[in-house]
């Protein structure tokens, strides 16, 4: 039986991310899902800044902003009358240390074609009709049979959703609550009689609708409360009830749905497992966590989880790091998971209190929180401060983008350019760096001076984020690892030896 190096059992955005960027460290991958045709419902619908910025170093983000949309206004009505509108985002502009400063609009459909399309220029492709029955692990690999045949693999990692195969084989339980929250339906749907400027939203009479156009296609994702049967139950989520709920509580002549391609129901789920790894056998996205639908933190949550676990399996792979390292992802993902479920939860709190006003909206779950910048490591055994330093960014931090001046060419280099890879990056930050950067010698870090003799720090963009007169080791997945003294000449190497 041919071995893989890792199997990823699930082909949504986080297996994608995951085996994409497996496959760009020389990783030997396996990505199967049991659907028989990959999935055409938009689900979720946006990205955050933070995500759009992994997906900048997957090589991707540009194709994905050419496909959706931002500043989309939130339009509320009551009946066929505008009473508010807004933009939640209308404030934020990119700056050189945040390129994208707002989500982007976009169907999780999409999302998932431009990655099986990047995977597949490495010539890996995802392995449809193809559904987990069962995993077994021993001391150099696990087992898995997939389709009735056997796959083995060194690791493999569920990224199979919320009923994961691969949880339940592990006898993992994802713990927390279901609230007392009405259903709602959602899917997509072609309207006559709406304009596509505007996320159409009414609420009324604890009943709701909402109409979001999906960018690069004719469609709108409908969101709405749940026609309920004779005994008050609710209906199974179809075309005629879908305009039955908007007659209802929009009550506008001449608005129709039509060709409902994609429909499903969604409950409120705040839950997630106490581990993430078991052995050889790890989980990431909705397998490990499902959280409230507002802010659209589920599917941005898995594609960090993937960009963290990613370069640790990469490196233990290769040989460059103890398989300890791979202990880390546990420690670093489930606290920010726990923290995400808190957060989520109280955008949707505060959602359902704004949607009882007149004007209120789900613009009321904007929070910079959000965006998914603010998030870090700085708890973690792999963020150590070597140098002391009070202000600019600490380790566990995101590493800032940035614009530098090359002195060769006189070209501007972003910083984000040159943490691009499956490498680690060192700045070293003023000419004090020299000596230390010349003695590195390892295949793991790429080093660059930032300042004379080396990178020209340009208008101060990199001066400000990250100070001067230190080294500052920035991890594979942009986040400071370790800042030293900029003429210690063994501390990134002590760092990488302690991997």
């Amino acid at each position: 039986m041919k071995q893989t190096d890792v199997l990823v059992v699930g082909a949504g955005p986080t297996g994608l991310t995951l085996a994409c960027d497996l496959a760009r460290r020389g990783v030997a991958v396996r990505i199967v899902d049991r659907v028989p045709e990959f999935p055409h419902g938009s689900r979720g619908k946006g990205l955050s800044p933070r995500s759009l910025e992994v997906l900048d170093d997957l090589g991707v983000v540009e194709r994905l902003l050419e496909s959706g949309t931002t500043h989309l206004p939130h339009r509320k009505y009551r009946g066929a009358e505008v009473v508010a509108e807004i933009d939640p985002e209308a404030d934020r502009v990119a700056t050189p240390d945040v390129p994208y400063p707002t989500g982007l609009l976009i169907p999780q459909w999409r999302v998932e074609r431009t990655l099986r399309e990047r995977l597949a220029e490495f010539d890996v492709a995802v392995e449809v009709d193809a559904e987990l029955r069962d995993i077994g692990q021993d001391a150099d690999g696990v087992t898995a049979t997939v389709a009735g045949k056997p796959i083995r693999a060194r690791y493999l990692v569920g990224c199979d959703g919320g009923r994961s195969t691969v949880r339940k084989a592990l006898g993992l339980r994802l713990h927390g609550q279901t609230p007392d929250i009405q259903l709602m339906a959602v899917g997509d749907v072609e309207v006559d009689g709406l304009g596509r400027d505007a996320w159409h939203q009414w609420f009324a009479g604890g009943s709701a609708i909402m109409l979001c156009p999906l960018p690069g296609t004719t469609a709108f994702q409908v969101q709405a409360s749940h026609e309920l049967g004779p005994d008050g139950t609710p209906l199974e989520p179809t075309l005629e009830t879908f305009q039955r709920t908007f007659d209802r509580v929009a009550g506008i002549p001449g608005v129709r749905l039509r060709d409902l391609t994609w429909s499903s129901s969604y409950r409120v789920n705040v839950r997630m497992v106490d581990r993430l790894r078991v052995d050889r056998v790890f989980l990431a996205g909705d397998a490990a966590h499902v959280h409230p639908i507002a802010g659209g933190l589920g599917m941005n949550t898995g594609i960090q989880d993937a960009y963290n676990l990613g370069w640790k399996l990469g490196l233990v792979l290769a040989g460059k790091a103890a398989p300890d390292l791979l202990d880390t992802y546990d420690e670093e993902r489930l606290p920010i998971a726990s923290r995400l479920l808190d957060i989520t939860s109280e955008r949707l709190d505060a959602v359902l209190t704004a949607i009882e006003q007149s004007g209120g909206g789900v613009d009321a779950v904007a929070s910079p929180e959000l965006t998914q910048l603010q998030l870090g490591y700085r708890w973690s055994r792999l963020s150590r401060d070597a140098a002391g330093r009070s202000g600019h960014v600490r380790p566990g931090d995101r590493a800032p983008d940035g614009l530098c001046l090359d002195p060769v060419t006189g070209s501007r280099i972003r910083l984000f350019d040159l943490f691009r890879g499956p490498r680690f990056t060192l700045l070293g930050l003023g000419e004090r760096c020299g000596a230390a950067l010349d003695d590195l010698k390892t295949d793991v870090v790429a080093p660059y001076l930032i300042g004379p003799g080396g990178l020209t720090d340009d208008a101060g963009h990199v001066a400000r984020a990250y100070g001067h007169d230190a080294q500052v080791l920035v991890r594979p997945d942009g986040y400071v690892g370790l800042i030293a003294d900029a003429g210690d000449a063994s501390a990134v190497t002590d760092y990488l030896r302690s991997l």
